[in-house]
């Protein structure tokens, strides 16, 4: 039964109609050229279908890809090769602040490339995914403070014409960047097409930290000329969950953030660049309480997926949506029945031992 009395901030009938441009061209041909790539898998898995009365329950399991346990190696390593392909050759700083995959990922796009990499950290952060940026040859700066104090230092930090910042979220004045990251994640959703086949989706749950996978979603299920579109669910900490106020409020809005286990999610202010499409294209969102997250890493490990907290909130999410007071009438609004198609979005996999 769902610990969350009220899930949903809404259920938007007409977000299934709204409509963007598509991603550009080219980044999944980017992607398969690079040594470490494969697509993740897409495991379907019958026990949570009979267990949250649906038809198929499909997880894509983000726990290793190119050589990274989360899938924003995705969009570091394309925004990463635009970059650098927009500057003269010569060596250059590459400035982030993370709650830890991203920057990672920023580190060892820089590694590869020959060039530096210096990530901000906020409060919160392991010390072992602090020491994972590290060990990507990053200079690591560690803030007291919470995500968005992270964001300032860094963009701080790159001010300057030998550095530059890769960060994935989004402010006015500083979106190409940040655009390029999201149009990285497309490759995510074009292996879900080829892996369901003929068989899309009518549901794709997403962990939201702010924004930019969930905008890179609602861009490949909203841009489509022809077809039924799925519905779409975004999924937060309860201790973080910045779309949830902003959808409520019909504007953006920052929050003041928590401690959660959901580290990754843990973002205080959605991306300005990401915002139109969450409002636009997302029919619901929710969040999490961090037990419901823990359960559902436990129960994915269980069936055989690994899957770290930021990961399996998309199942707390949707059991969230699917169980408890007024299941029902969310079932109805998102269109789901006994035969319906969910995709759960697996970002990351479970932290080593």
């Amino acid at each position: 039964m769902s610990t969350n009395p009220s899930p949903l901030s809404r259920v938007r009938s007409g977000a299934r109609s709204w409509r963007c441009a598509p991603a550009p061209a080219g980044v999944r041909a980017f992607h398969s050229a690079l040594p470490d790539y494969a697509p993740t898998p897409l495991t379907e898995l019958p026990p949570l279908a009979a267990e949250l009365a649906v038809g198929r329950i499909f997880v894509k399991d983000e726990s290793s890809r190119l050589g990274l346990p989360a899938f924003k190696a995705l969009g570091a390593f394309w925004a990463v090769h635009r970059v650098l392909a927009e500057r003269e050759p010569g060596p250059v700083t590459l400035v982030t602040a993370t709650d830890g995959n991203h920057g990672r990922a920023v580190a060892r796009a820089a590694r590869l490339a020959g060039q530096d990499a210096h990530v901000f950290v906020p409060r919160g952060v392991s010390a072992q995914a602090v020491a994972a940026i590290a060990a990507e040859g990053a200079k690591v700066t560690e803030v007291s403070g919470p995500y968005d104090e992270a964001v300032r230092l860094a963009a701080e930090a790159a001010d300057g014409p030998d550095s530059i910042l890769v960060q994935d979220t989004a402010w006015p004045g500083y979106e190409e960047i940040p655009g390029w990251i999201v149009e990285g994640y497309a490759t995510l959703c074009a292996e879900i097409d080829e892996q369901l086949g003929e068989t899309g989706p009518d549901l794709v749950c997403v962990p939201v930290g702010v924004g930019s996978l969930a905008q890179a979603v609602v861009t490949h299920y909203r841009s489509r000329p022809a077809g039924q579109p799925p519905a779409l669910l975004s999924v937060e900490p309860e201790t973080a969950a910045c779309v949830l106020a902003s959808l409520t409020a019909g504007a953006p809005v920052s929050v003041t953030t928590g401690d959660t286990v959901m580290a990754g999610l843990n973002c205080g202010t959605p991306s300005s660049l990401a915002w139109p499409y969450l409002y636009g294209g997302l029919d619901a969102a929710v969040a999490v309480p961090d037990a419901a997250s823990v359960r559902a890493a436990a129960d994915l490990a269980a069936l055989g997926v690994s899957s770290g907290p930021c990961g399996a909130a998309s199942l707390a999410g949707l059991r969230a949506v699917l169980t408890g007071a007024g299941a029902e009438e969310r079932r109805t609004a998102l269109g789901l029945d006994a035969a319906s198609v969910v995709v759960l979005l697996s970002t990351e996999g479970a932290p080593a031992c």
